[in-house]
């Protein structure tokens, strides 16, 4: 069986196995992860060797701080405009689909946003070039979204920001490839695709950054005091924490990013290749250079078969290639945790049901 949900997402199956192998006993305390209470010893080595691991994983040094919040990448919407700039000041965002558009909604909750860039005029099949755009050199920070899980698109290139900070929402990458880190101000990432169960949120923080929040912002919404707490400022969900700890671990067991990026583009090579191959039988309607190597949105051209094709692909095992419910249409996930060979199976099932229904 194959899980291709855009998230909560696969989890590698080896994390699993140790997770089931090691539920009722956590670090050999004699007790379970999900009743072992935060400010234990154990728990302390847990949140060391986590934040270990992914600084070594994305090679960060201690100009970088790292925090593992609740709330989700949604909270951290709200959250990056309420710390990194103050009323009054304007702050830039690149349109790109369905998750920039929420993050521009959240922002403007609280402060004045400027939309300096948008793939809508294409319906979203194309990255904005970045030489059309320059007017965030103002801005407080410039935000962007480097995949979208539902358009499918994917920024082939860093965006130049310069001296402003430039913050991404990298939910549905990160720790999909290297990483320049030195050219962000802030990145956050959702648990829920890469790196563990829902419930959890990373984020990565230039130090310099955490002291922009004016005191106008609640203290549990604080950059520096989330820091200064050591991600602890209130109970955190200590068995998403568990298991993200276990997956940071797998990859670098796996060979890091570098492979974690040879096996991306391998299987998103496959699906890709299986579709451009069907003769207008599937459909991705993404550009090229923009097509995400995570998340692939295709359509049959013959809307009426959709509906057949997801209950034979989950007869035979390919689960949850459903489309996002505002768009319809078939998408499959391909994390960290999907193997190779899920995209083999699947490339194989959607040869074999073109064969049969084209």
């Amino acid at each position: 069986m194959y899980n291709f949900s855009s998230g909560p997402a696969a989890l590698p199956a080896p994390v699993m196995e140790r997770a089931r192998d090691e539920f009722l006993d956590f670090a050999g305390t004699g007790l379970s992860i999900v009743e072992t209470g935060h400010r234990t010893e154990a728990f302390a080595r847990l949140v060391e060797t986590a934040e270990a691991d992914l600084r070594a994983l994305l090679g960060l040094g201690d100009d970088y701080a790292v925090l593992f919040m609740q709330g989700g990448a949604t909270l951290q919407f709200l959250m990056t405009a309420l710390n990194l700039s103050r009323p009054g000041e304007r702050v830039a965002y690149v349109d790109s689909g369905h998750w920039s558009g929420k993050a521009i909604e959240a922002a403007r909750e609280v402060r004045a946003v400027d939309v300096v860039a948008s793939a809508a005029e294409g319906g979203y099949t194309s990255v904005p070039p970045q030489g059309a755009w320059d007017a965030f050199r103002d801005a407080a920070y410039l935000h962007y979204t480097p995949n979208e899980t539902i358009d499918g698109l994917e920024f082939d290139y860093v965006p130049g920001a310069g001296d402003v900070p430039l913050v991404a929402d990298m939910s549905s990458t990160i720790l999909s490839a290297p990483l320049p880190v030195e050219r962000y101000g802030v990145i956050y990432a959702g648990a829920q695709k890469n790196l563990g169960p829902a419930g959890l949120a990373v984020v990565i923080i230039r130090r310099d950054l955490a002291d922009r929040a004016g005191s106008d912002v609640p203290s549990q919404l604080r950059y520096r005091d989330q820091i200064a707490a050591g991600s602890l400022f209130n109970t955190p969900p200590t068995f998403t924490w568990w298991l993200t700890a276990m997956t940071l671990a797998w990859i670098r067991e796996e060979g890091g990013l570098e492979e974690m990026d040879r096996r991306a583009r391998a299987r998103s090579r496959i699906v890709y290749e299986t579709i451009d191959a069907s003769d207008g039988f599937y459909v991705n309607d993404v550009e090229r250079a923009g097509r995400s190597r995570t998340n692939i949105p295709f359509r049959i051209a013959d809307a009426g078969l959709e509906r057949r094709f997801l209950a034979e692909a989950d007869a035979a095992g390919l689960k949850q290639l459903a489309g996002h419910r505002s768009r319809g249409g078939l998408r499959a996930s391909l994390y960290n945790a999907m193997p190779v060979a899920g995209a083999e199976a699947l490339a194989d099932f959607m040869r074999d049901f073109h064969q049969r229904n084209g």
